[in-house]
């Protein structure tokens, strides 16, 4: 079974497009979103409006809270005075634009989803998507996150594979411990970002999960995984955001991905 995730898209149309081209041609018998669908660039509206014409499973992201309750505040964590303004410019651009109904739509997304896998006799596989970590929307899950930390959050969650999203930094995390006399692993899998990469890569990236009748805990190899590139029109998507009101630094921060 080939499972495709992907998050944090930011009203990024183009990139958006290209992912689901690919995702396409890749034929995954499931797709899932974990949250972000608006923010940072023209296209809310196009992005929500997509998402539920294809019937895509989606979370809420904490820019997606943010703007269906009609907030000012996106829960984002910004470093600087300069950042902060810049976020209040981006998040009240979008619930200018937003419709009713889009609005309605992003404040009735749930906050997680669980899959439960049966792939053997006695062998379950419990999937958890989140979208910055099973305690909070917003909370921020990085790479260098300590594995004892990773681990707990896991195992008050009961989740053998955890996806998030939320950093826009992609990582796949194999995290062992002992249970039974057995060595077993959790997977931590952050899916980097569709329209806002910011590890220096600009193009898109969604994650290919494929489970199968050999896929169990005690075998880290055995739930296989692929970080998915996709080239997208980036100037396309820097040229709306400076032909609009937001800040230019959103462009510029498409065209080097930071």
């Amino acid at each position: 079974m080939k499972i495709a995730f992907f998050s944090d898209i930011h009203a990024n149309m183009p990139a958006l497009e290209a992912v689901l081209q690919d995702m396409d041609q890749q034929q995954p018998d499931f797709v899932y979103c974990l949250g972000d669908l608006v923010g940072y660039n023209i296209w809310a509206n196009e992005v929500v409006e997509t998402i539920r014409q294809r019937r895509i499973p989606t979370l809420a992201g904490n820019y997606d809270e943010g703007v269906g309750l009609s907030s000012g505040d996106c829960g984002c964590a910004y470093k600087t005075d300069q950042d902060k303004g810049r976020g209040e410019q981006s998040i009240d651009f979008t619930n200018r634009i937003i419709t009713a109904e889009n609005r309605a739509y992003l404040r009735m997304l749930p906050r997680h989803m669980r899959l439960d896998f049966e792939v053997q006799k006695d062998e379950k596989l419990q999937l958890l998507m989140v979208h910055g970590s099973p305690r909070k929307i917003n909370e921020y899950l990085f790479e260098d996150r300590s594995e004892k930390s990773l681990l707990r959050l896991m195992e008050e969650s009961e989740a053998d594979i955890m996806l998030l999203g939320h950093t826009h930094k992609p990582y796949h995390r194999q995290l062992p411990y002992e249970q039974d006399g057995q060595t077993r692993y959790r997977h931590a899998i952050n899916l980097g970002s569709v329209g806002k990469p910011k590890d220096g890569d600009t193009r898109a990236c969604y994650v290919l999960l494929t489970l199968d009748e050999q896929s169990k805990s005690t075998d880290a190899a055995s739930i296989k995984l692929d970080f998915v590139r996709v080239a997208y029109d980036v100037e396309k998507a820097a040229k709306a955001v400076e032909e609009s009101p937001l800040p230019n630094e959103f462009a510029d921060m498409l065209r080097k991905a930071y």
